[in-house]
């Protein structure tokens, strides 16, 4: 009994490291996140505070290394490329690399199921402002502004899928927009909070005019409403099916083992719930962490996908 009893500790304790391995991975060398953006941007800051926490919580070196080029399809062709070990993930948005796979998705060596994904770090909420005195406080009223205006009302935006969801939302209600391309989203609200154009498209700067009455939300243009103006209804609910989400995401080369894909799905997961991550994305970005996890990110892309070609389609039909 004494000498069965020995031999099976003697098994466990040999069995250890082996499950300790299938349960944990920890890359052998640094893990390269690469950025499909120039440094100093908002995607670049986003990126090296994940690689930060990231390497504060598990011990990990993360080098950060900014790819840029066509709005991240630069690095997304790079990173379909390597080897799918864990020790190379890339951060993109969404948005551009939707709008260029529906556009010219014959031309790219990818596609949307090229890569595996390990979760989103937040979600831009675009919102459609006006100043807090316009004449109206609605989508509804908008439109009855814009209706009685012989000249229609100017919009202030800074990527053309803006344009794409409200261009079919004037042609639904019979109004007319004109449309006033900005370098940035703070450079939107500077344009509409001095009166230049009469509604801007922000994507997370506007957070703070609005609370602090400078600016008022009339719409969201996400698929729900917006946790600091929960009574500016979503485009959606007021009958135009219309909706934006940029999200920013980190991908992988297709075919990560298991048990990889689930120990950077923790290490991104434990980085942006985080206090210090949502305190300082806030902070920098005005932006609200929200990640969607692995599966929630490739269902995120997919509907992405429909969602742009059709807007893509409408937009060539009126061309």
């Amino acid at each position: 009994m004494k000498k069965a009893l020995t031999f099976f500790t003697l098994a466990c304790l040999m069995l250890m490291p082996l499950i300790a391995q299938a349960q944990e991975w920890s890359p052998k060398h640094p893990v390269k996140l690469q950025i499909g953006f120039g440094a100093g941007g908002s995607t670049d800051i986003m990126g090296r505070l994940i690689a930060a926490k990231i390497e504060e919580n598990t011990g990990w070196n993360v080098v950060v290394e900014n790819k840029p080029g066509g709005g991240g399809i630069a690095m997304l062709s790079t990173l379909m490329r390597q080897k799918p070990d864990g020790q190379t993930i890339g951060l993109g948005v969404n948005m551009p690399v939707l709008l260029n796979l529906a556009h010219r998705g014959d031309k790219l060596p990818f596609k949307i199921d090229s890569f595996d994904y390990i979760g989103t770090i937040l979600r831009g909420e675009i919102a459609m402002v006006a100043r807090s005195d316009a004449p109206f406080n609605t989508l509804e009223e908008l439109l009855s502004f814009a209706a009685e205006s012989k000249d229609g009302i100017t919009v202030a935006f800074d990527a053309k899928p803006q344009q794409m969801v409200m261009e079919p939302v004037a042609e639904q209600a019979g109004v007319k927009f004109k449309f006033v391309t900005h370098k940035s989203g703070a450079e939107q609200i500077q344009s509409v909070l001095g009166g230049h154009t009469t509604i801007a498209l922000p994507a997370g700067g506007h957070i703070k005019y609005v609370k602090s009455g400078d600016l008022k939300m009339i719409a969201s243009l996400s698929k729900d409403r917006h946790s600091y103006a929960p009574d500016a209804k979503t485009l959606i609910e007021s009958g135009y099916n219309f909706s934006l989400e940029p999200y920013f995401y980190i991908a992988a080369p297709k075919g990560l083992p298991t048990e990889i894909k689930d120990a950077l799905a923790k290490a991104l997961d434990d980085a942006v719930n985080s206090d210090s991550v949502k305190e300082a994305l806030f902070n920098t970005l005005t932006a609200t962490a929200r990640n969607l996890g692995p599966e929630g990110t490739l269902e995120m892309l997919q509907q992405g996908e429909v969602d742009i070609l059709a807007l893509v389609n409408k937009d060539k039909e009126k061309k």
